[in-house]
């Protein structure tokens, strides 16, 4: 019979460890980019088939691990796909024609999707055992791990990708394989109170999702991550737009990366103190607030402003809509992450068609916009959510 969840310190720090590992080498690889454009001679067209590869993989990664994540087999997910991602780092590094990178990014988006499936479920069932919010302090920890990579890349970027890409992908599959004992420990099932425990079961379980309502989360999920695309790919245009100098426009993304990271590393304390509608419905404003008042703004301190209070009030969105997921299981965590997946990778795109239409500071009015809807229906989307 498999034991108990894995729950405290021990199998917190061991998923932190995941989700560090992760926003690192997603941050190795975007940071470097251009290196493997110019590695491939690839033009624009080229860069977009192996991103639209990466993204096919991915979507379907996640609905692989949606449908593999069981209990018992969360840890083989966790550790090959921590090392399948870890290789096909390499591989990219190594490709140097479009045929080859193209195969490699779909490769490489499918062992994506799969540990994110199986990172964030395994959050789910550990923030259960645990009875407290962890999921955004998790979250905190890919953030981070992204902003690591995205500075070791910038200290590197004299030194070949491939070196780079074969570097960090040995040593993080490394890790995974010296994390296999611990990692077992995460195959154990769920631990609810009980009215032996002393505590009424009914009251500490979360309500499983309805259809409606799992549907809700997931569109919600995009509209927040559709922000998120747009900061990545349109903050430093922005300010640029406005006249600011290079520095400048490279720090618009570093100040909402920043701000994100420190909301999520306070989230878990914030929900515990204010539940979850309170603190997505709050946050959401403030984004929705500094997102409109930056765009419509002329001046760069108030650009900057906007992007930095953007993402501190999106921090916390994504790690509770897939916590409130998390009740229905694995399936139900990937749909709602596949969902604000295609937020993410469509938002860029639908932002630059608006633009082209009207202004950039106009079509930046829209995640602003979707930003005050998640606030409006966060209460709804959230309500009973329990760790």
């Amino acid at each position: 019979m498999i034991g108990a969840f894995a729950a405290g310190p021990g199998g917190r720090a061991l998923l932190t460890g995941y989700f560090l590992g992760l926003g690192m080498i997603m941050a190795v690889w975007g940071a470097r980019m251009p290196a493997v454009q110019e590695a491939a001679h690839l033009g624009t067209g080229g860069l977009a088939l192996v991103l639209l590869a990466a993204a096919v993989g991915m979507v379907a990664g996640l609905q692989i691990g949606g449908r593999c994540a069981r209990p018992a087999r969360l840890p083989a997910l966790l550790t090959t796909g921590s090392i399948s991602l870890a290789g096909c780092l390499v591989l990219l590094g190594q490709s140097g024609s479009l045929s080859t990178l193209l195969a490699a990014a779909v490769a490489f988006g499918l062992a994506h999707g799969v540990l994110d499936v199986a990172a964030n479920t395994a959050a789910v069932r550990c923030q259960n055992a645990m009875g407290r919010p962890i999921m955004s302090g998790l979250h905190a920890a890919y953030s981070l791990g992204a902003l690591a990579g995205a500075a070791l890349a910038a200290t590197t970027a004299r030194t070949s990708h491939s070196i780079l890409f074969t570097i960090t992908g040995v040593l993080l599959a490394c890790a995974a394989v010296a994390a296999v004992r611990v990692t077992r420990s995460l195959s154990g099932t769920d631990h609810h109170p009980t009215a032996g425990d002393g505590a009424d079961s009914h009251e500490e379980r979360p309500l499983l999702p309805s259809p409606g309502r799992l549907w809700l989360l997931a569109a919600l999920a995009a509209a927040s991550l559709l922000g998120e695309g747009a900061a990545a790919d349109w903050a430093a245009v922005h300010l640029h737009a406005l006249g600011a100098p290079t520095v400048a426009s490279a720090l618009a993304f570093a100040l909402y990366s920043a701000a994100m990271a420190a909301g999520r590393l306070t989230g878990d304390r914030l929900t515990t103190a204010f539940g979850a509608p309170t603190v997505v419905r709050a946050g959401a404003v403030l984004a929705a607030a500094g997102l409109t008042i930056g765009a419509t703004g002329t001046s760069t301190p108030l650009a900057l402003t906007g992007w930095a209070l953007f993402g501190l009030g999106l921090s916390t969105t994504v790690p509770s809509l897939i916590t409130a997921a998390g009740a229905g299981g694995a399936r139900a965590v990937a749909r709602v992450t596949a969902t604000g997946y295609l937020g993410l990778l469509a938002g860029p795109a639908l932002i630059g068609a608006l633009a082209s239409a009207t202004t950039l500071s106009t079509a930046l009015l829209l995640p602003a916009a979707l930003a005050a809807a998640v606030a409006a229906l966060a209460h709804r989307a959230l309500e009973n959510t329990t760790p």
